[in-house]
């Protein structure tokens, strides 16, 4: 069976179990992104550490996080159309969840178990790994830098300062289309920021980047 994704299944159902949704009932594909998350991270972690053989373990761990975070995973699936394929439940074809960044990163991660099962990890690696080349050209090799939440979170630590505080102060839209708004708090030096963005995650971190901006002002 040619999947599509570079890979041709001598059995099927490993493929149809990966595109699977728990809302569309039994044999549904998360035990397969529970394996699919592991391989995923071990293939970009083996690449960048061949690939950046000057790098430290921060750079390189910074360097994967950005490569398999769920945006990113998304963007991947997207590329190989993997939302048109998905078995969703009626609920979920409703809102649009082919479309949503949690549902496409996934049932990509679940994809990438189901190559594994189906044909073993050299395999694997040989389907997958391309998938992920542009955003490895990307990268400029030992330059990522940490995101904002953990440059505020070390500046504060290296003052003895409290951690930030996060609050959600609201969040609206529908399940494919959620907004979500934060405020980031500081105790010392006493400041405060909100920021909106699609998921809690960018919240906060564009949160983040605003006190940090705040901090560099006031220096």
């Amino acid at each position: 069976m040619n999947d599509g994704f570079g890979h041709s299944f001598r059995d099927p159902a490993l493929l149809q179990q990966a595109l699977r949704h728990r809302s569309a009932g039994a044999g549904h594909n998360e035990r397969m992104e529970f394996l699919g998350d592991a391989l995923v991270n071990l293939i970009v972690a083996e690449a960048l550490h061949d690939r950046w053989p000057k790098a430290d373990e921060g750079e390189l761990t910074r360097a994967r996080a950005s490569l398999v975070r769920e945006s990113a995973l998304a963007e991947i699936a997207r590329g190989l159309k993997l939302g048109d394929r998905l078995d969703l439940g009626p609920g979920e074809m409703k809102s649009g969840g082919h479309r949503r960044d949690s549902i496409l990163a996934d049932a990509l991660e679940a994809v990438v178990a189901a190559i594994h099962l189906d044909a073993g990890f050299a395999v694997c690696r040989e389907v997958v790994l391309p998938w992920f080349e542009p955003l490895l050209a990307e990268l400029p090799v030992g330059k990522v830098g940490k995101d904002a939440k953990t440059r505020l979170q070390e500046w504060l630590q290296a003052r003895q300062f409290a951690r930030p505080d996060y609050d959600l102060l609201d969040s609206s839209g529908e399940d494919h289309a959620r907004s979500f708004r934060v405020r980031c708090r500081i105790e010392s030096p006493p400041l405060s920021a909100e920021s909106e963005a699609g998921s809690l995650r960018a919240a906060e971190q564009a949160a983040a980047a605003l006190v940090l901006a705040q901090l560099e002002a006031a220096r």
